[in-house]
């Protein structure tokens, strides 16, 4: 009889060699890639006199190439592979954690600072091509600058103590995940419920550095008990985040339920090295005169922001984050 130790370490070593020649390969592709579409811009730049000649040079390339190596090189392929050379001129640049369907996917970002942040937040969190994609698709990058005081959503975790809480909070967050149909009737536990069913998920629309320490967390004072809906730790900011989920609109009873929660947490639970508490109120609509006559005006540590529970269109989340975007000005005009 083998041992069970041995077996597994067998089963170790092959998974190890496996993911090792998957890097690889995936590596291989992305730098040949990255130089067919060097030598196609190079050459169209040579017959740049004749303005048919980039046409010409691709649907004659596709032909050979399909004719030796079979099916993958058709002329939207080679259009890609010399998009991916212009958008990523530095070939040292390229980072060896993204595959070729890594950088396929973020070729349709237009904005390079997007880009940027999407290639390194790919990196440095192991997103898989499918979390990527969800996340472009709905405005990951954007959505962390739509708040207030964004400084930071470019900075590697080296740089995060340059951060303040409002660099880690979105607006809006997108809940598609949890599979709950808007506008159905649910009840804050039952969306609570289905958030703890989906951490994982709900971890990655968090952002960076958040852990998960507890739901229904009792807290207790001399004459009460209290139950916050859930707790998070962002090892990042080192800070403890607390989430109080409301499915009506935000009213300032909300706002001063979590002012007493975080207050309650800072007296009674914050060790020595925390940095601040953070409460959320995640609802599902938000009126910003309650947000600019209430505490949350003033208060960097709270937070309002809404939650949206179906996947919306690409147009509809950017028309939202414009509108918040506008309003903020407004805001800050008024202040000047």
């Amino acid at each position: 009889m083998l041992k069970k130790s041995f077996i597994t370490d067998i089963k170790n070593m092959l998974s190890a060699a496996r993911q090792k020649a998957y890097a690889a390969i995936n590596s291989a592709m992305v730098e040949v890639y990255w130089n067919i579409g060097k030598r196609i811009f190079e050459e169209e730049q040579q017959g740049k006199e004749r303005a048919d000649y980039g046409t010409f040079l691709i649907k004659e390339l596709t032909k050979h190439l399909t004719e030796e190596f079979g099916k993958g090189f058709d002329e939207r392929e080679l259009r890609r592979m010399r998009q991916f050379y212009q958008t990523f001129p530095i070939r040292d640049a390229l980072r060896p954690e993204l595959s070729w369907t890594h950088y396929r996917i973020i070729l349709r970002v237009d904005s390079p600072t997007a880009r940027q942040y999407y290639v390194a937040e790919t990196a440095a969190q192991s997103w898989s091509t499918r979390q990527l994609e969800r996340n472009i698709n709905t405005l990951y990058y954007e959505r962390l600058l739509s708040t207030q005081n964004k400084r930071a959503a470019l900075l590697d975790e080296q740089n995060m103590e340059k951060a303040s809480s409002s660099d880690i909070i979105k607006n809006p967050y997108v809940l598609e995940f949890l599979g709950l149909k808007w506008p159905t009737g649910y009840s804050e536990s039952e969306i609570e419920s289905a958030i703890i069913s989906n951490l994982q998920a709900f971890l990655l629309e968090l952002g960076k550095g958040f852990s998960f320490v507890g739901r229904q967390y009792r807290i207790k004072t001399d004459t009460k008990v209290f139950y916050i809906d859930l707790v998070f730790y962002n090892y990042i900011l080192k800070c403890f985040v607390l989430i109080d989920l409301k499915i009506n609109e935000l009213t300032h009873q909300d706002i001063g339920q979590m002012d007493m929660y975080v207050r309650m947490f800072e007296d009674l639970k914050k060790t020595e090295g925390d940095n601040p508490t953070i409460g959320i109120i995640l609802c599902a609509e938000k009126d910003h005169t309650i947000v600019k006559y209430s505490m949350l005006e003033e208060n960097k540590q709270l937070f309002a922001s809404k939650y949206r529970l179906v996947l919306p269109t690409e147009e509809e989340l950017r028309a939202e984050l414009e509108r918040e975007k506008q309003l903020i000005h407004e805001q800050i005009g008024k202040k000047d």
